[in-house]
């Protein structure tokens, strides 16, 4: 389906104006934007929130995804029950398909594994309730039950499941704990890049605890997220000086070859949550992967010089 972005349409989102024209929810809408399978004069848009311009060409494919691949992939599942699973994701891993990428990520594995997922999340995020950036470690919970999506999904809205990372950054930060709780939003230009005061801003706070300081300029922090905008946590530390190791996004853009991790410094290494049926509170922990213990003992190293 093709249509055109007329005059009394500047400026509209594109989920809002192609709700205008078709009959279909705005949910559903967004996930076809998301899945990539709207157009705007040729180039694929990933964007809900695009403003549209006169004149544009926009075209709609409305077909059902090609089923997702089934892999054998190794999983370190640190709870499980017929309603969910807490999984420790490796680094270099993404968390569910998108229309590039359709292989090695999490929901392939999960797949592979044989489990039931909620379809809630839609045909490319099966089971998923929150995701991790590519290059993060740690626990994330999944949805094997749409009640348990459902429940799972309002608790993470309410700010009652917990999750704390441990993130290695740039600089000796000098407050032993402090709060950030500025918005985050698109940054206006970048693509998926976001910025503090960006493009539809949304509230977001993040807190902080030092826990080790190295005397060659870095930090080992605790951090709590209350909220979950996209890169909070890599946002938040940048803006205040101190961005991840090995953030290339926003952090420093060359690679510290001395250190022996080569991704960006941040692990998730807590997650509580209230089990979607029971309601028992559940806590999961999960330890650091070698190459960011590693890293921490070789800064110790050279403190200790």
């Amino acid at each position: 389906m093709r249509l055109v972005v007329s005059p009394n349409e500047i400026g509209l989102r594109l989920d809002l104006y192609l709700a205008k024209h078709l009959p279909f929810s705005r949910s559903y809408l967004k996930r076809l934007i998301e899945e990539g399978q709207v157009s705007i004069n040729g180039r694929i848009i990933t964007r809900p929130a695009k403003h549209m311009n006169e004149g544009e060409e926009v075209k709609v494919t409305i077909s059902k995804p090609q089923a997702l691949k089934r892999e054998n992939i190794l999983l370190e599942i640190v709870y499980e029950d017929k309603r969910i699973l807490v999984i420790s994701k490796p680094a270099g891993m993404i968390t569910h398909p998108t229309h590039l990428v359709r292989e090695g990520t999490l929901v392939n594995a999960l797949l592979g594994y044989g489990t039931t997922l909620s379809s809630l999340g839609g045909e490319l995020r099966p089971g998923i309730v929150h995701r991790l950036d590519k290059e993060t470690s740690g626990l994330l919970v999944v949805a094997k039950e749409d009640e348990a999506y459902v429940n799972l999904i309002q608790d993470l809205k309410l700010q009652k499941i917990k999750r704390r990372y441990l993130a290695l950054v740039y600089g000796q930060v000098k407050k032993d704990e402090g709060e950030i709780g500025l918005p985050i939003g698109r940054a206006f230009r970048g693509g998926n890049k976001m910025r503090v005061f960006g493009r539809k801003s949304r509230s977001a706070k993040t807190n902080f605890r030092v826990i080790e300081r190295f005397n060659k300029g870095y930090t080992l922090l605790e951090v709590s997220l209350h909220t979950g905008r996209t890169h909070q946590i890599r946002v938040h530390l940048a803006h205040i000086g101190h961005p991840v190791v090995g953030d290339k996004k926003y952090g420093r853009h060359k690679e510290d070859t001395k250190l022996p991790i080569k991704r960006q410094a941040l692990h998730a290494a807590m997650l509580g949550l209230h089990h979607p049926k029971t309601k028992e509170y559940l806590e999961f922990h999960s330890n650091p992967p070698d190459d960011f213990t590693e890293t921490i003992e070789y800064l110790r190293s050279l403190s200790q010089g």
